[in-house]
């Protein structure tokens, strides 16, 4: 019986540390966080926005890095937080690597994310 615990414990132990990584791994319904990469995202593709919709905000397409290649997102509409502004996702080369932010919501509109904000919600910063 106590071999059949311990093989049992190692067993559930051994699938946590498989699902943990699995959790990780970016999927097309998960944002990205914090993805850097030394190939230069391609040019923006050009789209056409759909009319607006009200209630909505338009999140324009971009690239995104999986599989270890770029990969096109399509622009899609995104329920509107009313006191919010929507920041799309970027890339942005720091020190020859290029960095993925993806898309946020910023309160106070002073395109800083409210997660980095020293003084969020403050709509009279200089």
């Amino acid at each position: 019986m106590k071999k059949l615990a311990i093989t049992l414990s190692i067993g559930a132990a051994s699938l946590l540390s498989v699902g943990g990584g699995a959790l990780l791994v970016p999927t097309s319904a998960q944002a990205q966080p914090g993805v850097y990469v030394e190939v230069p995202p391609p040019p923006p593709r050009s789209e056409r926005m759909p009319p607006p919709r009200r209630g909505y905000v338009w999140a324009p397409g971009h690239y995104e890095w999986r599989g270890g290649r770029h990969v096109w997102v399509r622009g899609m509409w995104v329920r509107a937080r009313p006191g919010y502004a929507y920041r799309p996702p970027e890339w942005r080369e720091r020190d020859g690597r290029w960095e993925y932010r993806r898309g946020e919501w910023d309160r106070d509109g002073d395109g800083v994310p409210n997660r980095r904000d020293r003084r969020p919600d403050n709509p009279n910063r200089n």
